[in-house]
C-alpha cells in the first residue's frame, strides 16, 4: 500500500533531496489535508527579504523545489512595476515572480487507454518525479521532473519501480516511454477540449499582442475578451547564419498548429534539472516560424517582463482558454491539429 504524505512530511523529505524518494511517490491519497496556500521555488535559487524590496536585506535563500508557505500576497510600493506582487513568508517576503503557486491533489488511477493515442493528463503535485526502466540494467533510472499543470499523454499502466501503479507516459520529442506514479496526474476529460464561443465565426476572432505593454488581448469584432499580461521574447539584436533570434517576431501571422503537450528544448533524454528541457509545455498554439507560440508555464510567473527564446508564455488556465477559443479546433485525443486559424497580430 502507498505511504499516505501530508504537506508537512513533503517539506521535510524535500530537504533530503528528491533523488532520495526515486523509488517512491512524494504524495498519497487524496488532498492536502491542511489545505494551505504553497508555491513551488520554481529556479535555481530566490532570495528571501526583510522587506517587499529588492533593496532590503537578504535574509536567507531558497532552492529549486522547494515549497514555501505563503502567508499573503502583498502589492509592494517598492515594485518592481511590471510586477509589484510579493509573498509574505516566514521571516520575510520574497517577490513572486520564480515561485509556482501549487497544490498537492492526487486522483483515482484510470486503467483504460486508446491504444494509439493515449489520455492526455495533468500533473496536481508540485513535482513529481519521473524515472525509466533500461531493459539491459535491469533497473530504473531517474529522468526529468514533471511539474504541476503540465500535461503529458498517458499510454498505460504499470507496476512502477515501488510496486505501486505508476502511468507510463510517451514524450512526443523524443518519443522514449518513461513513468510517473499514476495518483499523481489527472486525466482531463473530453469537455475540457470544447470550443470556446464556437458559434462566432472563425474571422471574427483575433489576438493582438503588445510587445510594449507586455499584453495579450483577444477581440471578437470589437469586443474585447480577453486580455492579460504576458512575457514575450527576451530582445535580441544579434544576427549570424544560422542563429535563431530570442524575441517575438512581430507581424501579422495565423495559427498553424495547436498541441496541448508539447516538450520543448534540445530535446536530451536526463535527469539534469538545470538542462533546457521542458516537457510537457500545456496548451501550446504555434503561429510564427522558428516554433514561436503562445503557451502556458510552469517554470516562472514573472508576467509583465521579456522573458522567452522567442514565444509567448502565458499562465497555463489563460493558455488553455486561448488553445480553446481559437482555430483550427481540436479533439481530445489530437496530439497535433495542423490548419489555417486565429488571426494573431504582433506589434
Amino acid at each position: 500500500m502507498t505511504d499516505i504524505f501530508t504537506r508537512r512530511d513533503f517539506l521535510k523529505l524535500s530537504a533530503l533531496g528528491l533523488g532520495s524518494l526515486a523509488f517512491r511517490p512524494l504524495f498519497g491519497a487524496g488532498e492536502d489535508p491542511d489545505g494551505s496556500d504553497i508555491a513551488r521555488v520554481a529556479i535555481k535559487s530566490v532570495s528571501v527579504y526583510s522587506r517587499p524590496d529588492d533593496k532590503s536585506t537578504i535574509l536567507y535563500q531558497r532552492f529549486r523545489d522547494e515549497l514555501i508557505n505563503i502567508y499573503y500576497e502583498v502589492e509592494s510600493e517598492y515594485g518592481p512595476g511590471y510586477n509589484p506582487i510579493w509573498y509574505r513568508v516566514w521571516r520575510g517576503y520574497v517577490h513572486s515572480g520564480h515561485l509556482q503557486r501549487v497544490k498537492i491533489r492526487t486522483n483515482p488511477v484510470v486503467t483504460d487507454f486508446p491504444q494509439e493515442t493515449g489520455h492526455l493528463a495533468e500533473v496536481t503535485v508540485p513535482v513529481t518525479q519521473s524515472m525509466r526502466y533500461i531493459p539491459y540494467k535491469k533497473a530504473w533510472e531517474p529522468v526529468y521532473r514533471l511539474y504541476y499543470e503540465s500535461t503529458h499523454w498517458v499510454m498505460g499502466l504499470d507496476e512502477g519501480p515501488d510496486g505501486t501503479p505508476w502511468y507510463r507516459l510517451r514524450d512526443e520529442l523524443t518519443e522514449i516511454e518513461y513513468h510517473v506514479p499514476a495518483p499523481h496526474l489527472r486525466i482531463i476529460p473530453p469537455e475540457e477540449f470544447a470550443p470556446i464561443s464556437p458559434d462566432v465565426s472563425p474571422w471574427d476572432k483575433r489576438i493582438e499582442i503588445s510587445i510594449g505593454h507586455q499584453t495579450l488581448t483577444a477581440y471578437e469584432k470589437d469586443k474585447v475578451v480577453l486580455k492579460t499580461t504576458i512575457s514575450s521574447g527576451l530582445p535580441d539584436s544579434r544576427s549570424f547564419p544560422g542563429h535563431i533570434p530570442t524575441d517575438t517576431p512581430k507581424g501579422e501571422f495565423n495559427v498553424y498548429s495547436k498541441m496541448p503537450s508539447k516538450h520543448m528544448g534540445n530535446g536530451q533524454i536526463t535527469s539534469d534539472v538545470e538542462a533546457y528541457e521542458l516537457p510537457g509545455v500545456p496548451w501550446t498554439t504555434f503561429f510564427a516560424e522558428h516554433g514561436v507560440a503562445m503557451h502556458g508555464t510552469y517554470w516562472h510567473t514573472n508576467f509583465g517582463m521579456t522573458m522567452s527564446h522567442g514565444c509567448v508564455n502565458m499562465r497555463n488556465d489563460e493558455a488553455k482558454w486561448i488553445f480553446r477559443w481559437t482555430t483550427p479546433v481540436t479533439a481530445p485525443e489530437t496530439w497535433e491539429q495542423v490548419g489555417y486559424g486565429t488571426k494573431v497580430i504582433v506589434y
